[in-house]
């Protein structure tokens, strides 16, 4: 007897009314099924494979694809390899766990780490939309892309594809060694969190068209390390041709490289990461290159200046001092979109005393200490914003604005410079009056992720961030963020440096604190010399 049958003899022997009940279950649970049916998109094939993903809010959406062999066993502290394939349709509607770091992170934490994402509102797949590809910060020791600030939903609703890149952190995406030096084809080891960058990257090119992109229209940005990230990757040989527009959000890495590291000058040399990492090897207890890879990924010494946890100037991926290859022109050409916020020194640790600012300058600056006092002055018993802005400027401010200054005079790719500046008006008693907008604040109105049911949401709170998006998206569509219902954003140029202010409504200003900014121009360019190396040693 088929099922059918026998469902239609049980009906038989059932009252009217309970008849009436299965037939509307029935059809809900048709309709489940159907509209389950309908959020499963077809599969899409990618170079490991078939994968499937969901589709939510008119977007066809993949989570936890892999672009690259899972880092592990020999794998740990090798460039990334290619991914191995797959049979079966692979689901792709979780993300995948984040690299081993730190801390509490979305979605677990693994070695096996490198997985992409993709929101993608094609619906066929040769409709050849613009890409954006995010690259997500954390201080190269942290960071998910199932953050969910990152989720790429609303920018996709703009008209774009966009896709999130994971990559290793920490001393498992950058630790420098000479045994791995040695095993290394090109002789160098670190860098490895930025060779899986360029690996997803190439991902891109081979696999978005699959899913309705243009590989011959692919931005990255980023924020923080992401951004800093971007500018490596501008900057990088390696790179060529993988992009075609950047973006870096409080992001750049233009200061000369320092033994002893600080904000801004967060670069080592080669030579100096390898001793760092033989350091790290004997506080791992581990007497050779094979003991160290043999050590379960959670067990490694973790954490901030332990071993090599930040890219560093190898001659392969980073040929050198980012400044004096934009210099001379050596970087890839595109059109960049660049800023920072108006107080990101608040977001890391000033010193809690005058005392403590004047200590840690005169510390770090030396004979430019004194200059730099004056140009970012303390309180007799306060360290007001004009203080903090010295950490802002040191690690975002003068890193953005040397970028934009060098490539307007080095390229004929345009360059667009913002400073955002979208807080509260903090009453004067408040905690935090004085405050502007801290480290990070701005992802979220990239990202269309402010929520309009906070009652301390604004109306201008929305605005910035739709406008901010809509630059977004038309700077991956175009190489320019001006369009139809946003206000003109000017180029910069060295004539013209204009810069579009996202404070209450975007505006065009002058470059914030450029006076303060000067004089710490000059401590860099000090720095780059015979006396200013020999200083830093």
């Amino acid at each position: 007897m088929s099922t059918s049958t026998y469902v239609n003899q049980l009906l038989q022997r059932i009252p009217y009314t309970m008849k009436k009940i299965y037939s509307f279950v029935a059809l809900a649970l048709l309709l489940t099924s159907v509209t389950a049916f309908a959020q499963q998109p077809a599969p899409v094939r990618v170079e490991g494979g078939l994968v499937r993903g969901t589709v939510e809010d008119g977007l066809t959406v993949y989570r936890g694809i892999p672009f690259a062999a899972p880092p592990v066993g020999d794998l740990r502290w090798k460039a990334p390899q290619p991914v191995a394939k797959w049979a079966d349709v692979r689901d792709a509607s979780k993300f995948a766990p984040a690299a081993v770091q730190g801390g509490n992170t979305p979605s677990g934490k693994s070695e096996d780490c490198l997985y992409l994402n993709v929101w993608s509102p094609a619906k066929t797949a040769n409709e050849r939309i613009p890409v954006l590809v995010w690259i997500y910060g954390g201080g190269f020791g942290f960071g998910a892309t199932s953050d969910p600030n990152y989720s790429g939903e609303k920018l996709a609703q703009k008209g774009v594809v966009v896709v999130s890149i994971a990559y290793r952190v920490g001393p498992l995406g950058f630790l420098a060694h000479p045994q791995l030096s040695a095993e290394n084809p090109q002789h160098v080891s670190g860098n490895y969190g930025l060779l899986d960058m360029i690996a997803g990257l190439n991902w891109v090119q081979q696999n978005i068209a699959a899913f309705g992109g243009d590989p011959s229209k692919v931005t990255i940005f980023g924020e923080s390390a992401g951004g800093i990230a971007v500018s490596m990757l501008c900057a990088s040989p390696q790179a060529k041709g993988l992009f075609h527009g950047a973006i870096s959000q409080s992001g750049g890495s233009f200061g000369p490289t320092r033994p002893t590291t600080y904000p801004g000058e967060n670069m080592k040399r080669l030579d100096e990461a390898e001793k760092a990492g033989e350091a790290y090897a004997q506080k791992a207890g581990a007497s050779s290159l094979a003991d160290l890879r043999k050590i379960e990924a959670d067990k490694l010494p973790g954490g901030w200046g332990v071993g090599s946890s930040w890219p560093i100037v190898d001659g392969y991926v980073i040929p050198d001092d980012q400044h004096t290859l934009y210099e001379a022109g050596k970087y890839n050409q595109t059109p960049i979109l660049v800023g920072y916020n108006s107080d990101e020194g608040a977001s890391f640790s000033p010193p809690k005393s005058p005392d403590e600012y004047i200590e840690s300058t005169k510390k770090r600056y030396g004979p430019f200490a004194d200059d730099l006092l004056k140009a970012y002055p303390v309180g007799s018993n306060t360290v007001p914003k004009t203080a903090r802005d010295l950490m802002r400027d040191a690690a975002f401010g003068w890193q953005t604005w040397s970028w934009a200054t060098l490539q307007a005079k080095t390229s004929k790719q345009k360059v667009f410079y913002y400073y955002f500046d979208q807080h509260p008006a903090y009453p004067v008693d408040s905690p935090k009056a004085g405050y502007g907008s801290g480290h990070g604040q701005e992802v979220s109105y990239v990202f269309g992720h402010i929520d309009p049911a906070n009652p301390q949401t604004t109306k201008t709170d929305l605005a910035i961030s739709d406008a901010m998006g809509t630059y977004w998206t038309n700077f991956a569509k175009h190489g320019d963020p001006n369009g139809t219902g946003v206000p003109q954003w000017p180029v910069f140029t060295s004539a013209k440096p204009a810069v579009l202010y996202f404070s209450q409504t975007p505006h065009v200003g002058p470059v914030p604190s450029l006076a303060a900014l000067t004089v710490l121009d000059r401590y860099f360019s000090w720095r780059r010399t015979p006396e200013g190396k020999s200083w830093a040693k």
